[in-house]
Order: C-alpha cells, then structure tokens, then sequence
C-alpha cells in the first residue's frame, strides 16, 4: 500500500476542503505533488475517507485515444463517487454548487452482484444493468480543463461531478450481444438545438471493456466492484461545457432520453 508525504496528505486535505466548499485549488501550488499512478490513487483513495461516506460508484475517464492523447496517457483511469452524485433523469442541477463542469454523453453499468477480475465480457454481460446517462465531470481546480495534469486529475477522483442516469434494464436484454454495446447512437441536445452526435464504439471500442478495465484495476489494487455499485464508463462525445439551459441526450436502442436542466 502506498504511503503518503506530508505533502501529499495535504493535497488530499486540500482536495476534501475544495469539494466541501465548492472553493477551487490553483494548480501551481500542486504541481509535481503527485507524480505516478499508485500515488495519485492513494491521494484518492485519503480524500474518500475524509468525505467519510462509503463509495457508491464510479466514473471512467480517458476512454479514447483522443482524450488520452489530451492528458498524456496510454490507459483509462477512474474515480470514485459517492452515493449524491448519482442522480436520475430528468435531474435539476444548480451551476451555482459546481465549479467548471462539462458534459459527457454515456452509458452507466450497475452491478446485479459482485464483479470478478476473472469475469468475461460475456459474464460480465450478464451481470449488469445498463442506461444511458449524462456525466458532468468537474473539478476542485480552477480553469482545469484540458489543461489539468493527470496525476491531480487521479487524486482528484478522476474529477468526478455528477452522473444523470436513466432508466436502467438487464444488460442482456437490452443488447442482443455484448458486441450490440458497442453500436449505441447518440445526440446530444442543447434547448432543442443539436450539438453533438456520438457511438459506444468510442469507448475503447466497446462499453463493456471500460466495465472490465475497471473491475480488474480495482482487483489489482485490492478492491471489489460490489452489488449495486454504478460506473459511468466513458464519453461517446469530446466534451462541451456545461452551461443554463436544458441538455437532452437522445439514445437509441431503447434507452431514451437522458435531461439536466441547469440553472
């Protein structure tokens, strides 16, 4: 288990802080804090236990070769969240509570019983429900995006917000196969004008390999993906800021429609 400097426990405070006020960091003071994956992981997993609630779910970020070509990477990473930041659709959402969020069109795995490293696509097929959802991800820092170094994204809960999700079926209902996951379409909305349009497929090529990516990196790290835990695995879309207004994302394949009203 990696121990954190004092430094870096202060960083993990300072994160804790800056989500409980909604008060955001500079980067500045933080940089070269945290330089490797296990570090940043374990800042992460300090600033869970300071917010002392257990983790309802999580978040995969950096699922294309787009955004991790943005950050620097060659790998997905996750984030942590708490039970608040699941929210289902339609969600009213107050900007003034945020910091700089931005919206993200994607699909959400909850799990029907525990999650195994060993499992397969097609276990894993089985053993989930499935929904479309709108992730807002934000951060505790200022002016973070795209320029936020990955490591603070890392200690940062992968710079999780909130999750609007809705409604949830049996994986292997709703998809005639795992490969069907990767065929999702959909069209993001802004007050009835058009934005964006995007597929599954861009999330590592199928939903479904975020899924297992994560329930494997949390074996790694001694974790288990448990019964009634959600993830919002990966954006279809590159994301837009989110702003007032009403944003719809419109799935096919039976999944509907997804709204936040911010304000």
């Amino acid at each position: 288990m990696t121990e954190l400097n004092a430094k870096q426990e202060e960083f993990a405070k300072a994160l804790f802080k800056a989500y409980d006020t909604n008060t955001p960091l500079e980067e500045s003071d933080w940089k070269e804090v945290v330089t490797d994956d296990d570090t940043a992981y374990a800042v992460q997993d300090e600033v869970v236990k300071l917010k002392g609630k257990p983790t309802a779910g999580y978040k995969v970020s950096l699922t294309s070769k787009e955004t991790q070509d943005m950050f620097d990477a060659d790998s997905p990473l996750y984030g942590q969240q708490v039970e608040e930041c699941f929210l289902k659709s339609p969600a009213d959402v107050d900007l003034e509570k945020l910091n700089e969020p931005l919206l993200e069109v994607e699909l959400a795995f909850r799990a029907k019983e525990d999650l195994k490293p060993t499992d397969s696509l097609e276990d894993l097929f089985h053993k989930v429900t499935v929904a479309g959802d709108l992730e807002l991800p934000d951060a505790r820092f200022a002016n973070w995006f795209p320029e936020l170094g990955k490591y603070n994204v890392m200690s940062d809960c992968a710079v999780g917000g909130l999750v609007v999700y809705g409604e949830e079926r049996d994986a292997d209902k709703a998809f005639e196969s795992v490969d069907d996951a990767a065929n999702v379409h959909a069209v993001l909305y802004k007050d009835g004008e058009k934005l964006k349009e995007g597929v599954s497929s861009e999330v590592l090529g199928n939903p479904f390999k975020s899924l297992q990516w994560l329930v494997q990196k949390l074996a790694d790290q001694g974790k288990t993906f448990t019964k009634g835990q959600m993830v919002s695995s990966g954006t279809f879309v590159l994301p837009p800021k989110l702003t007032a207004g009403k944003w719809e994302v419109k799935f096919d394949k039976g999944f509907g429609n997804v709204v936040v009203n911010a304000k």
